[in-house]
């Protein structure tokens, strides 16, 4: 009887060791198809560019899943659904959780892209460059499945360059994205950046000659003013000097005159001469400051 109960008591036992895993098992398999199905909601959202609520199935993905390859890859959907509808904020808190959780991650790659997409829609240009170019770096230029990327990556370097202003530098990769990679999605784009640096490189040039026209009309009306006011000062030191002479000559007495001995020829000479240069001086003067009035006047739009 005793030997009885014992024998029962093992079976029992062992039915129940075989019945756990297989418990466990069901429960498991449950648990994948539930991830397995949140998953493939996830996607067809965000193939309907419903990224919201894709991101809400890809959270409800990753929490619900049994093992890191799982969890990696809701939540790297995750992160895409939030820079759709950019959430920048929560897509970095994602990567930082990834980058921890999983740093020998599969999308450990591509997330050095798309932090640099994030940086570059934030403004952080030159992180953002930095980021592009350690993602340049650390893939195969010749691996198809990635030359897409590249040629992004590299469009939207000059695209941080372009940005900032400094369009020689952005020219180089944008030229760089149309001669390596002609069948990129960027290549329309980037050859329309090009037209575009060239038609600002031409409108700096016009502004910059526009400026120096503008500076030199002014000096140039300086230079008018100021030689207008130098003949206007010559002209009347000249008249005054005519004046006083005539006047000197008009006011001397007659009988001092009759008393005072012939003044020679060649002292007559010399003061008519002297009289004669000044009215011609002046008279030069005079058609001299006409000339340059009326070329101040037919040039004032300079």
């Amino acid at each position: 009887m005793q030997m009885t109960q014992k024998t029962h008591k093992f079976w029992l036992l062992f039915l129940g060791l075989m019945i756990f895993p297989a418990v466990f098992s069901a429960a498991q398999e449950s648990g994948e198809n539930v991830y397995l199905r949140r998953y493939q909601n996830g996607e067809l959202l965000y193939q309907s560019s419903r990224w919201h609520e894709a991101a809400v199935e890809f959270r409800r993905a990753q929490e619900i899943s049994v093992n890191i390859n799982d969890w990696s890859r809701a939540l790297y959907w995750v992160i895409l659904s939030q820079l759709a509808f950019a959430d920048y904020g929560s897509a970095i808190k994602d990567m930082d959780e990834l980058e921890k959780t999983a740093p020998n991650s599969v999308y450990t790659r591509d997330m050095v892209y798309h932090r640099a997409r994030i940086y570059f829609n934030m403004g952080y240009f030159n992180d953002s460059l930095l980021l592009f170019t350690q993602y340049i770096n650390s893939v195969t230029p010749d691996d198809p499945e990635t030359a897409d990327r590249i040629a992004a990556a590299y469009f939207w370097m000059g695209e941080c360059l372009f940005t900032m202003g400094q369009f020689d530098e952005a020219e180089k990769f944008y030229i760089w994205v149309i001669d390596r990679f002609p069948d990129s999605p960027k290549y329309e784009v980037s050859t329309y950046r090009l037209d575009l640096i060239k038609q600002k490189k031409i409108e700096a040039e016009l502004l910059a000659l526009l400026q120096w026209s503008h500076e030199e009309s002014l000096r140039t009306s300086e230079e008018y003013q100021r030689r207008l006011r130098t003949y206007e000062h010559t002209l009347n030191t000249y008249q005054r000097r005519i004046a006083d002479l005539s006047q000197d000559n008009d006011e001397i007495p007659a009988a001092q005159t009759v008393s005072l001995p012939e003044p020679s020829s060649s002292s007559d000479n010399e003061w008519q001469s002297l009289h004669e240069r000044l009215l011609e001086r002046a008279r030069q003067l005079n058609r001299e400051l006409d000339i340059l009035i009326t070329d101040y006047s037919d040039g004032g739009s300079l």
